[in-house]
């Protein structure tokens, strides 16, 4: 077991795919010889050359096409779009064409694509470099997100996304990319699109993904000094959505807290508390509730963009409000 950067991990996966099978290929921008804007490529053009590993121009529709002709020609292409604000160049190849084409040929084209792609508020990128665009993705049918929080989901989610015969979407947010933690690249993976429970608690169900699970362990290791336990569960999937492992826990807690970086309105959190309303009405003691982005273009002044997404106190205090508690257990 190794102490590995979230970047690391993705990059050891992404080695372990392509020394195992040669029909694995990787390409987009800088992805060769710069070793990706993130590193997670780093190395791999040396060691597997420029045929598997190759640097693009700067077109993401052409290269995600390319893509989607590799995989249904045999080939188990991933590739890495720089950022997802850039998806939005690539929006024909990914819908029209990655998510449709297996279901349009009646299964006789498999699409074994995957798509990294980073994304998330990362500091002052400006609102054109901080959209968070799993809502639209998440509304396509075909296509399927992942969606790792820590080294060791970045290493597992990678590698099955890769064997997968769907086409794939990775979405890493970039502040998660230098966080560090143990990976066992040896150990058994859970499915891909299976929900962990990270921490178990009596109280109320906290239901996160991505950057956001990190902060609602802050919160929860808080609010248990204050006689709260919260159950948090990293999500890993958005499309399928692992509602089994959310409804169990729902039913246990009868308090149901979702935490998105996403604007609020029409996010992933507006169909998980949808469904989940749904299926666990009755289980209830409160009303579903959100913390989520602002429903703004993303501020560039520091200050402002922090505001405008969740932060460790909100969770607190969303927490606090639904138990009727200020500081002590309801």
């Amino acid at each position: 077991m190794n102490e590995l950067f979230y970047w690391q991990a993705l990059n050891r996966a992404m080695d372990a795919e392509m020394a195992a099978d040669e029909s694995v290929i990787t390409l987009g921008e800088d992805v060769g010889l710069y070793g990706g804007t993130y590193r997670v490529t780093e190395g791999l053009m040396a060691k597997y050359g420029e045929w598997r590993v190759r640097d693009t121009p700067i077109s993401e529709n052409s290269f995600t096409g390319l893509g989607v002709g590799a995989a249904m020609l045999g080939l188990r292409p991933v590739v890495e779009i720089m950022t997802i604000n850039f998806a939005l160049f690539a929006i024909d190849a990914i819908i029209n064409m990655a998510a449709k084409i297996p279901f349009m040929s009646g299964g006789q084209f498999p699409m074994p694509l995957t798509i990294r792609m980073p994304g998330g508020i990362a500091r002052q990128l400006g609102a054109q470099h901080s959209q968070r665009l799993e809502h639209t993705l998440m509304n396509v049918p075909g296509l399927r997100i992942a969606v790792p929080a820590t080294p060791q989901d970045a290493y597992w989610q990678l590698r099955q996304a890769i064997h997968s015969d769907d086409a794939l979407i990775v979405l890493e947010h970039e502040l998660l990319y230098f966080t560090k933690d143990h990976v066992d690249e040896a150990a058994v993976a859970p499915p891909i699109h299976q929900a962990l429970l990270r921490r178990q608690g009596r109280d109320i169900t906290c239901i996160a993904y991505s950057r956001m699970v990190m902060l609602a362990l802050e919160a929860a290791d808080i609010l248990a000094k204050e006689g709260i336990a919260m159950t948090v569960i990293d999500l890993r999937s958005l499309a399928p959505i692992d509602w089994e492992t959310c409804v169990q826990s729902v039913k246990q807690t009868h308090h149901c807290l979702i935490v998105e970086e996403d604007c609020r309105f029409a996010g992933a959190g507006a169909e998980l508390s949808a469904t989940l309303q749904e299926r666990c009405f009755y289980f209830l003691d409160r009303p579903i509730q959100r913390v989520a982005g602002l429903d703004i273009p993303t501020p560039f002044n520091g200050q402002l963009e922090a505001a405008s997404i969740p932060r460790t106190e909100d969770i607190i205090n969303a927490a606090r409000q639904m138990l009727d508690t200020q500081g002590g257990q309801s």
